[in-house]
């Protein structure tokens, strides 16, 4: 363990103020050098434990960092994951109050619901499509609650893959009728095309995002179940919003979904 208990509890306090608070902090590696992996993800489990204490529910988890452009965007050479909750779930034509946010962005995900468990150590891109329910268009919404987005793997992951919100279109394609590995994204900024990507761009395809997901969690004892929501990367760029922001993302033969920002 590099650094013990009580700088893990206090850090997971900063973090979950700053998130309460719309008030961002400095990042916990500048303070605590000696940080690892491990201890941000058990950072990371201390708060999401606290949420579902207080009654939320796991509604599934995001790949973060999962492509080339993300990953030099934000300084990283590996990807990492964080917990979605349902109440971090936002719906299309209800808008977002970008005042209980610090930095918002938008990330651009093929997203995935599983219709059964996923195996967790030895998991194949064979067995998530065996499990995959439905393939749909969706949109990550994320925040970090250190200063400026100035973070490092770590800092990220304490900070639960500075993930904060999904929404859903309405679509859903049978994994059989599409080729996951090949789907061109567009993303619109108040009618402006601000992005283009592939699916191609995370990890070489969705699928090894999902599987290499399942793999490293159940080192955590976690496992993807069932109902879950899985958010593999997203294939563009992360977009800054801001207040009267009007998002689209659009997906070749999966549809599209819109969000708003006041």
């Amino acid at each position: 363990m590099a650094v013990d208990q009580a700088v893990r509890q206090q850090i997971a306090t900063d973090l979950w103020n700053a998130e309460r608070t719309a008030t961002a902090i400095d990042r916990p590696t500048d303070a605590h050098p000696d940080l690892d992996v491990v201890d941000a993800y058990e950072i990371q489990l201390i708060n999401i434990r606290k949420r579902l204490d207080a009654g939320a529910r796991v509604a599934g988890h995001k790949v973060g960092l999962a492509s080339e452009a993300m990953q030099k965007m934000m300084g990283v050479d590996e990807p990492d994951y964080g917990h979605l909750l349902d109440e971090m779930q936002y719906f299309e034509h209800t808008a977002i109050d970008t005042k209980t946010l610090c930095i918002p962005r938008v990330e651009v995900e093929v997203g995935f619901l599983l219709g059964a468990d996923l195996p967790g150590e030895g998991c194949t891109n064979e067995d998530v499509i065996d499990a995959v329910e439905w393939v749909v268009p969706s949109i990550e919404l994320i925040d970090s609650r250190i200063a400026d987005w100035q973070i490092t793997l770590c800092d990220t992951i304490a900070d639960n893959a500075s993930s904060c919100g999904w929404i859903l279109g309405e679509q859903r394609v049978a994994i059989d009728a599409i080729d996951v590995g090949d789907i061109d994204a567009v993303l619109h900024r108040n009618g402006e095309v601000v992005a283009k990507g592939n699916s191609a761009a995370v990890l070489g395809d969705p699928l090894n995002a999902v599987s290499w997901l399942a793999r490293k969690v159940s080192s955590f004892g976690v496992h993807l179940r069932k109902g879950d929501l899985i958010l593999p990367g997203t294939a563009t760029r992360a977009f800054d919003v801001g207040p009267g922001d009007h998002v689209v993302a659009e997906f070749a033969r999966l549809g599209s979904v819109t969000l708003d920002f006041n």
